[in-house]
Parts: C-alpha cells; structure tokens; sequence
C-alpha cells in the first residue's frame, strides 16, 4: 500500500498539466526519481525541455509545498537535450542553493554572505533605463541606512561609472582592489579599469572571469545589498553571475510597450530556468505628465510593466515617470534621487528601493547548504 504522503504528491503531480504537451506531468513522463522520506522531504527530477513553459517548475514547487506533511521540496531540472538546472526553492534567510545552468566548467557559487542580499537588475532589451534604476536603487537604500555595494557587469556598455561621476583607477591593497565610493554606495566597474573609449570585443570566457574577479578579488566589506546592474538580455553575463554566487533575486526594469514587455517576459523566464526568484516588475519611462497643467501623455504605451507583472506572477514594483533632466543628471554623475529627490522620478524610485526592503525583509543569505 502506498505512503500517503507519497501518493498526495503523486496526486498533486498528476493535477499539473503541460500545455504544450497536453499532458499532466506524470502522463508526460516529464517526472522522474521521485522520492517521498517520511519527514516530508519530496526529491525528484524534473525533465523540462526548452520549449516547455519555465512556470511549470514553480507552479509544481507550490502545489507540492502547499500539502500537508511536506516539509520540503528539492527539484532536480535536467533539459532533456543535456543542459541541467539545480532547482532547490526560493533563498531564505537559513539556506541557499546551488544555480546551476549547464554551461560546462564554472566554478560552484562562492560562498559570501558578507555581501548580504544579492539583487541583480536586468532588462531583455538596451535602452530601458536599466543602469538608471540600478544606480538609483543603490543610492536610495543606502541614504536609508544601507551598506550597498554596485558591481557594473555590463561589460560590454558600462555606464556606472559616468553615473557616479566616478573614473578613477581603483587601488589595490594586500592583493585586494578597492572599490570606489560615491553617494554611500561602493563600485565596481570594468570602466574602472580600461579606457573610456576602448571597445570591449570579448566572449564568454572572459566575461566570467571578470565577473569572477569582480565578486572574489574586490573588498566589499561587510555589505547590507549587493546590487548587480546586469547588460541587457539573455547572455554570458547574466549565466556567469548565477554560476559565481547565490542570487537571492531579480528586478527586471521594462519600459510600457509591447516590444519591451516581450523581451522582458524572456528574461524572467531566464531567471526561473536558474531557479532566481524575480522579485518584482518596475516599469521605467511610463508617462510625462505636465506640472503646469497635470496632463499625462504616454509617449511609450501604458500598462506594459503591470501586465507582465500579472502574468509572471512577480509584485508590480512601480511606474518611473518621464522626466525633464533626468538624463543630464545622470550624465553629470548626479543620480535624480540625489540631484531632486523630492521629484515624481525620485519619489518613485525611493518607493522601489522601500519595497524591494520590505520584500527581501532586510536579509541576509547565509552559507548554501550543497546537497550531497
């Protein structure tokens, strides 16, 4: 007779379908190796092609953590064509799991909870806003109080440095490279460290290994938010960063249209297939209104960042607003929270940075604990 426990679990898998297959998960094959221990610890291995939807490894984690008598719940993703993904659950404030992608040769994640909460900001396309939103966020939670840390991996398009009004050499001291400090935020930025003009015509190898370099040979210190400003889409970098350390999330910054919302949804899907938790949707550049007479024009669309929110199932963070200014700021080295902070950019901003604090609630990772 079977456990019932077990046989809740299997129950649960069956009530999960692939719309792609037309299959529940157990009819689909797609479910392997499962085992049920009688404190409740639920392993198996997942079989998820690229075409299969990436939601279906969280919508199966939720079901199964949701019964009763099931105290955990490890997922084993493997692509059936030979790429796998350690699946493990969301990061919490008492274990971390191992990212991994497929990629052959990476190093395991370093183990660094003095960089505390690790926050990567991405976009799916170029021209979003994404540096803005980094560098903004970064120096808001640090006038709250924060120790925040900013590492630049766009290594192809670094713009950290003109932001922060920052184009010093770094120093090196005991073997260590000392980030720069503007605004209470540290930097790091492979601006830092080549010519402003020089083109950066590198492949994936390389790109690792600075980003390697950029988390192990840099002092940080002891670190409340590392924020990673991350190039847009789906790359090396992003593939390197979760290889090289414990992600507890993403925030993906949008601009409201269609095209953008799509390549968007891309880059969330990027991040469930590495088992990243997107921590919520912020919608960038989403309308001008007047402060002469209060009209609101939507030169991009409207609606896109809450929309994708509501699909993906990630908290909807807050619209940015058009602003006059906000670029020459930017090119000045004077982030608009610093510059105007009581404007609608800056206020919106300053709320991101609130509730990214409240969702993460101030954690810390601690050690990932590597299953044997």
């Amino acid at each position: 007779m079977p456990d019932p426990l077990e046989a809740r679990v299997a129950t649960a898998l069956s009530h999960i379908k692939n719309p792609r297959l037309d299959k529940d998960l157990l009819s689909a094959g797609m479910i392997r190796d499962l085992a049920v221990t009688p404190d409740g610890r639920v392993t198996f291995t997942f079989l998820l092609g690229r075409a299969d939807p990436a939601t279906l490894v969280r919508e199966t984690r939720t079901a199964l953590k949701a019964i009763e008598g099931v105290s955990e719940v490890k997922i084993n993703v493997v692509d059936p064509a030979g790429a796998a993904t350690a699946s493990h659950g969301p990061p919490g404030p008492t274990a971390a799991m191992p990212q991994s992608t497929g990629m052959p040769g990476p190093a395991p994640p370093i183990e660094s909870p003095a960089l505390g909460t690790v926050l990567a900001v991405s976009s799916g396309k170029g021209g979003v806003g994404k540096s803005t939103v980094a560098a903004n966020l970064a120096v808001a939670l640090a006038r709250d109080g924060k120790r925040v840390g900013l590492m630049d991996a766009d290594i192809y398009g670094p713009n950290i440095p003109r932001m922060f009004g920052v184009y010093d050499k770094p120093l090196v001291a005991g073997g260590r490279i000392q980030p720069l400090e503007a605004h209470g935020v540290k930097l790091m930025s492979i601006g830092f460290l080549v010519d402003r003009d020089a083109a950066a015509i590198w492949r994936g190898p390389i790109i690792m290994k600075v980003i390697q370099q950029f988390l192990r040979d840099v002092e940080w210190g002891e670190l409340d938010y590392f924020i990673v400003d991350l190039p847009p889409g789906t790359g090396d970098a992003q593939l390197s960063l979760v290889q090289s350390v414990q992600v507890a999330g993403a925030l993906i910054v949008t601009t409201p249209q269609e095209m953008a919302v799509g390549d968007a949804l891309r880059g969330v899907k990027m991040f469930e297939r590495v088992n990243v938790p997107v921590v919520g949707i912020i919608e960038n550049m989403s309308g001008y209104t007047d402060p002469e007479t209060g009209r609101r024009t939507e030169f991009f669309s409207s609606g896109g960042g809450s929309r994708l929110a509501g699909e993906v199932g990630a908290p909807f963070l807050g619209e940015i607003p058009l602003q006059p200014g906000l670029a020459n700021h930017a090119d000045r080295g004077e982030p608009i929270v610093v510059a105007a902070p009581e404007s609608p950019a800056a206020r919106a901003l300053g709320g991101v940075a609130r509730q990214v604090a409240r969702l993460m609630g101030g954690r810390t990772l601690k050690l990932p604990i590597i299953n044997q």
